[in-house]
């Protein structure tokens, strides 16, 4: 890697890896609940269920993201582990955020209840686990699963900026970056990879790269392609 692109992507990581950039992000939701967790208001679990609720709507223009959010927790009356495990869940067809449906709000709750009825922490989960058990997809070995590994990220990586590092059993250097068209779009123009599939092997390619940077935590990149986009 040129040296003066691995400058440029060191100085954005560490320029953006500032919470002033993410107050109007579904990460403030799971940093809510851990905030309250610290005062003994909530359990790990909420912050668990709320981290994968709030990563399954990251999808479109931020501001409607934290809009749908905010009316999901309200639904749940700001409590997600009693809520889940409750049982009563909102289930219809109308629209929770863009395509996304209650119905499918309510399955996810359905899976997560059967989930902490035998663990006490979603921790252990594959990547792979996430997406069939909590989130109801088909198995498939080469998604890229950006969604998941954002959330992953949110929960392990523990610098006390940003994210939100309360699964301290997860080693952060084998975290993958969360990839979607605009990652892609902006590791390909900084030749991070040359693959066009936005896939698990392009992601961890990607990944890769800022291991040569951050060899002790590669998903601090994900701040520096944060950057890029700032910056164009």
């Amino acid at each position: 890697m040129d040296q003066s692109v691995k400058e440029t992507l060191v100085g954005w990581a560490h320029k953006y890896n500032d919470p002033t950039y993410f107050q109007e992000d579904p990460i403030a939701f799971p940093k809510e609940f851990a905030r309250r967790l610290q005062v003994g208001k909530a359990s790990l679990a909420d912050v668990e269920i709320a981290a994968a609720l709030s990563a399954h709507l990251a999808w479109g223009r931020r501001t409607m993201i934290v809009r749908d959010c905010g009316r999901m927790f309200d639904q749940m009356g700001w409590k997600p582990y009693d809520y889940v495990m409750g049982g009563n869940y909102r289930d219809e067809d109308a629209s929770l955020h863009r395509t996304i449906k209650w119905s499918e709000f309510a399955a996810i709750c359905r899976r997560l209840r059967e989930l902490y009825e035998g663990r006490e922490s979603l921790e252990g989960l594959s990547a792979e686990d996430f997406r069939t058990r909590v989130f109801g997809q088909k198995e498939d070995r080469k998604a890229a699963n950006k969604k998941i590994h954002m959330m992953r990220r949110w929960m392990v990586r523990d610098d006390g900026k940003v994210d939100i590092g309360l699964w301290r059993n997860t080693d952060k250097r084998e975290l993958i970056l969360p990839l979607d068209v605009h990652v892609h779009g902006q590791a390909t123009a900084l030749g991070l990879t040359s693959r066009r599939q936005k896939d698990i092997v392009t992601a961890r390619e990607i990944t890769d790269a800022f291991k040569e940077i951050f060899p002790d935590d590669p998903c601090l990149g994900d701040f520096a392609l944060f950057g890029y986009g700032v910056t164009r």
